[in-house]
């Protein structure tokens, strides 16, 4: 993983599937989630993502406790196991005596602004390093604002040039990314993005 100066990978559709690592590498509490449904939330800098995660998940404590966490940006190669570690939690009977990380063969590199720890991995496109920075929606929707800090990304990955993003349908059928459909000359009213 590369630190990317100053940028962030393309902003997310919705329902990418990303996945998220929380608590520490150092004392090795951190566990992993997927996360199917965020968004970006503003443009100009800082930008900003929010992510559904609520009561229900074994993370939402971590995140609440923590306030910090990683997104990953898996490329389609890793859909499977993406999928299989939403599958499954951190408290479930089988994985008392083992993690989700040695289950699944992931990589925890140590982050540089976060306890949580970086995805690595040969098809992992990219890791951020965010603290929340907002939760009065947490308790309606189940909605927090993360504020990425710090981004790496494989430069044999980036998007358009070998790394394929995967976006959840919302029934178990994803889109893989592909064709580039590039209308920049007709977006005459946003054209500074």
């Amino acid at each position: 993983m590369r630190h990317a100066p100053g940028s962030l990978p393309a902003p997310f559709p919705p329902k990418k599937q990303v996945a998220n690592s929380l608590k520490s590498l150092a004392d090795g509490t951190h566990n992993i989630m997927t996360i199917g449904f965020h968004m970006v939330i503003q443009h100009k800098a800082p930008p900003l993502i929010g992510i559904s995660l609520g009561p229900w998940d074994a993370s939402f404590t971590a995140l609440k406790e923590q306030r910090q966490c990683v997104l990953t940006v898996p490329s389609v190669e890793m859909a499977e196991v993406v999928v299989d570690i939403g599958n499954c939690s951190k408290d479930d009977e089988d994985l008392k005596e083992t993690s989700k990380w040695d289950r699944f063969g992931l990589n925890a590199l140590p982050a540089e602004k976060v306890k949580a720890p970086l995805v690595g991995g040969a098809h992992v496109i990219a890791n951020i390093e965010c603290v929340v920075k907002d939760t009065k929606m947490v308790a309606s929707y189940g909605m927090w604002v993360l504020k990425p800090v710090k981004a790496w990304i494989n430069p044999n990955m980036k998007p358009g040039e070998g790394g394929k993003m995967f976006h959840h349908r919302g029934d178990g059928t994803f889109v893989v990314d592909g064709e580039v459909l590039d209308l920049k000359d007709r977006m005459v009213k946003w054209q500074e993005f």
